[in-house]
Formats: structure tokens, C-alpha cells, sequence
């Protein structure tokens, strides 16, 4: 993608995996099977060229853009190192909106892990969620 001057972005997590005789963290796709690219419809071509591209998420045959607001959401909170993790998709659940810190503004359901509170993400256009851990005192619920 960078070789053909396309403006992409690969969200990672990372993860933890141990073998009898060791640990390694490792760099995984947050959707695996999705990267995220900024193109003219007339370099729509150019894009499906690529080795390992098969299509653009399409609607009714024409590609379908994310808000910028979601991909933006995502790049932050993935730059504060919020432990995101790929998370079962989400639609219903207790919405909540993060009014504080790096994802300010975002919504998402609320999830309670143990003694952690987290904000699952809804990419509705992919039907793929991701999950960050939030102070609780940062959301509140969504109007």
C-alpha cells in the first residue's frame, strides 16, 4: 500500500502467547482481514491491484467510507496503549459515551471484566468490535 502511495492504516493490539519453553508478545491485526485506506474513487482500481486485496467493503456495489471520527477514535486510543483486544461484535448493550482521555467523545457499550471497565467499539460496516479498558469515571451514559 505505502509503495503505491496509499494512505493506510493496519490497527495492532498486542498479545501475549507462550509456548512450553517461553513467552513472546506479538503485533496481531485488531480485524483480522480488514486494513484501512484513504483513496479517491478513481484510484479505486490502483488499490484492488495489490497483491492480497480482494475488494473494498462495498454497499449497493459503490465503497463504503467509515466516519473519519471512528478511524480517528481508533488511532488514539490505540496510540494511549488503552489494552485494546478484538472483541465479539456488539450492537445492543448499555451505551455509554467516553467523556474524557483519548477516545472523548466515542461511544459504545459498557462491559465490566473482573475489576476492569471497558468500552466496546462497534465498527457497524464491518460488523467487528473492539474492546479498551476506561477509568469508570471518565464515561457516562449515552443520551
Amino acid at each position: 500500500m505505502e509503495q503505491n502511495r496509499i494512505d493506510c492504516f493496519l490497527p495492532l493490539y498486542t498479545s501475549v502467547r507462550r509456548w512450553k519453553d517461553r513467552r513472546k508478545r506479538l503485533s496481531l491485526p485488531l480485524f483480522p482481514g480488514y486494513i484501512f485506506v484513504r483513496i479517491a474513487l478513481k484510484d479505486k482500481l490502483s488499490a484492488l491491484r495489490i497483491p492480497g486485496v480482494v475488494q473494498l467493503v462495498s454497499f449497493q456495489g459503490k465503497p463504503a467510507p467509515l466516519p473519519e471520527g471512528e478511524i480517528e477514535a481508533l488511532r488514539n486510543g490505540l496510540r494511549a496503549n488503552m489494552g485494546a483486544e478484538p472483541h465479539p461484535y456488539l450492537k445492543i448493550g448499555k451505551r455509554v459515551r467516553v467523556n474524557n482521555g483519548p477516545l472523548c467523545g466515542v461511544e459504545g457499550v459498557l462491559e465490566r471484566r473482573k475489576d476492569k471497565c471497558r468500552v466496546v467499539l462497534s465498527i457497524h460496516l464491518i460488523q467487528r468490535s473492539v474492546a479498551v479498558e476506561v477509568d469508570e469515571g471518565d464515561i457516562e451514559l449515552a443520551h
